[in-house]
């Protein structure tokens, strides 16, 4: 970081293209939007998924965030039908990253949703999905591929705070849930207390 703490976009540069990630495999996104005015991008926002729940290692979620899943395949899907999503990013089981929408765009992860004094968290935030089941445990190597954007993520934009889905919508989501390591995040990417939710200080 610069020495006023304001993202230093020149260490940045080469990382990242138009809000793209170098090191994301890419898929365009068809839902997404521009964010509004002004808008402060200060929040990343945690979430977990898994197509059906509990499976692993299928293309269903970016067959979900690209509105290409077969709402037949699977009797879950049926509860979905029709859903328009998507996320920044997607982190599998085995830390490989994708990114669906630009980081310079909103894309539609958060719902309903208030943090920090503010509502509708997709205008301001950074939505970053992690393959596994709300409530279980994630992948070391999950964690040291969401460390590792996370960081790139605080060079490029003014990053404040990080939280999960249960914290911006609260009773209504519960990822990523109870065996999300939120210590570990913390001392991986060296932050003080007051860029977590005060839940999981």
């Amino acid at each position: 970081m610069t020495p006023n703490n304001a993202p230093d976009h020149r260490a940045n540069t080469a990382l990242w293209q138009g809000g793209w990630y170098r090191f994301a495999a890419r898929l365009d996104s068809p839902n997404f939007g521009p964010r509004p005015p002004q808008a402060l991008i200060d929040l990343v926002v945690l979430h977990s998924i898994s197509l059906p729940p509990g499976q692993y290692g299928g293309s269903e979620v970016q067959q979900l965030f690209t509105n290409q899943l077969d709402w037949q395949a699977h009797p879950y899907f049926q509860r979905i039908e029709g859903l328009t999503v998507s996320s920044h990013f997607y982190i599998r089981r085995d830390g490989e990253l994708w990114q669906f929408v630009s980081c310079d765009d909103r894309a539609w992860h958060a719902g309903v949703s208030s943090y920090r004094g503010r509502s509708n968290c997709n205008d301001d935030s950074i939505g970053i999905e992690l393959e596994g089941l709300e409530g279980d445990c994630f992948e070391p190597a999950q964690y040291a591929t969401l460390c590792a954007l996370c960081a790139s993520l605080m060079q490029r934009y003014p990053i404040a705070h990080i939280a999960g889905h249960e914290h911006i919508a609260s009773g209504r989501k519960y990822d990523p849930g109870a065996g999300f390591d939120w210590p570990q995040l913390q001392k991986n990417l060296g932050l003080s207390p007051q860029y977590l939710p005060a839940e999981v200080r």
